[in-house]
């Protein structure tokens, strides 16, 4: 996976299963849940295959690193997800623009990511204490995920949606899939491009956050690229299925902070005690194993579980703003249609 090969064939492989999932996954239309299960199984499908791939033209030991920064990111794409639902939620944006708006995301994110990586290979060669702060940064955020994200969005006060204020003045309604509209002669933002900029926030953070979790797997920059890829594409079809997992599962942030809590772990005793790729792998699956079958029997057990899985299914569609009193996304005294 050295050289400039990997990278231009991951490239090019990457651009035709974006055009892939714009043109054939539920376009113009809200998708089913029937259509995000299938399609959501496709690119798992697919993904695995590519691990195949690796066996056959380069070695298993990549195949596997490949296989362990490609669940590990998919896991963490969950709670990317989930604040996405928040972001859409606090700006209104009704179903049949989010699709769109979320494939410009997986753009930036896939974007954003690789220069990531590449930065963070970079360090890491120059000098190696970087790994310790890796592994100091995956504790901190396996706590702030224990936590709970949603406590933790506030599109007001982010840089990027502030500076797209200062710079545009925003309608107060939508425009189509238009990012931007004339209004009185002047070139406003819409509220689909200042969501947008706040998933674009969203992904930075995400980015400082899912690749220390790389790095502990593999610092071969191809492979954590290509996990991150595959892990990213397909993310329109999991959407569908998050708000249902998320109602589901109730110990989704747990199982995540331990897997990111294992993963630091493996940082930051790497020059006592180097643990394996299968051996990653292995931990990886049987964090999520414990905790699916924990997520399950809690609920068997609570004569509740109907009421509490209501009340996380809840935390998805609620926006900050009271229900009687609706949220202004532009300035009233700047967006006179």
């Amino acid at each position: 996976m050295n050289g400039p090969l990997p990278w231009l064939i991951l490239a090019g492989v990457t651009v035709v299963l974006l055009f892939v999932d714009l043109k054939l996954f539920a376009r113009g239309r809200e998708p089913n849940f029937r259509e995000g299960v299938i399609w959501s199984i496709g690119w798992l499908i697919l993904s695995l295959l590519a691990a195949v791939v690796l066996l056959v033209i380069d070695n298993s030991s990549d195949a596997i690193e490949y296989t362990t920064v490609y669940f590990i990111e998919r896991s963490l794409s969950l709670d990317n997800l989930f604040v996405f639902l928040l972001l859409f939620s606090y700006f209104g944006i009704p179903m049949e623009h989010r699709a769109n708006l979320l494939f410009w995301g997986i753009v930036a994110a896939l974007v954003l990511r690789g220069l990531a990586i590449l930065g963070g290979v970079a360090l890491i060669e120059q000098f190696h204490f970087v790994i310790y702060i890796l592994g100091v940064l995956l504790l901190f955020l396996a706590y702030r995920i224990l936590q709970g994200v949603d406590e933790n969005v506030d599109p007001d006060s982010n840089l990027i949606v502030r500076g797209v204020r200062k710079i545009f003045p925003v309608a107060s309604e939508f425009r189509g899939h238009h990012w931007f509209s004339e209004i009185d002669g002047k070139r406003h933002a819409t509220p689909l491009f200042l969501c947008l900029a706040a998933v674009v926030a969203a992904d930075i953070a995400f980015a400082v956050d899912s690749i220390p979790a790389a790095f502990a797997i593999s610092t071969d920059a191809a492979i954590i690229w290509m996990g991150n890829v595959f892990a990213l594409l397909g993310l329109r079809a999991l959407f569908v299925l998050v708000e249902g997992m998320i109602a589901r599962f109730r110990y989704l942030d747990q199982t995540i902070a331990v897997v990111l809590a294992l993963v630091a772990i493996k940082l930051l005793i790497e020059d006592l005690y180097k643990i394996g790729p299968v051996a990653s792998l292995g931990m990886v699956f049987i964090a999520f194993a414990v905790g699916i079958t924990a997520s399950i029997l809690a609920d068997r057990r609570d004569p509740d579980s109907d009421a509490k899985r209501e009340e996380r299914s809840h935390r998805t569609t609620a926006t900050p703003a009271n229900d009687s009193e609706k949220r202004q996304v532009g300035d009233p005294a700047e967006s006179r249609t």
